[in-house]
């Protein structure tokens, strides 16, 4: 094992380069655009996006979802 700060820094740094070069992946889209599609033809993800769609409209409230002009005080 390594004695001084130097002999420590330098291992690291070679491991380093190790880490990095094993790690390169050859495509540079960013990350997001790598993820497009994952999900395609997943009935659960499809599940989920229509729970989604449902909660969502039922946080709105009934006053928002009336037709203009409809009076709701009656």
């Amino acid at each position: 094992m390594p004695q001084t700060i130097e002999e420590r820094v330098t291992l690291l740094e070679q491991e380093m380069r190790k880490v990095k070069t094993q790690n390169k992946s050859k495509d540079t889209r960013p990350w997001w655009e790598q993820r497009f599609g994952a999900f395609k033809d997943d009935p659960l993800y499809d599940e989920a996006m229509k729970a989604g769609e449902e909660y969502r409209k039922a946080q709105v409230p009934d006053y928002m979802t009336e037709e203009p002009g409809t009076d709701v005080s009656a």
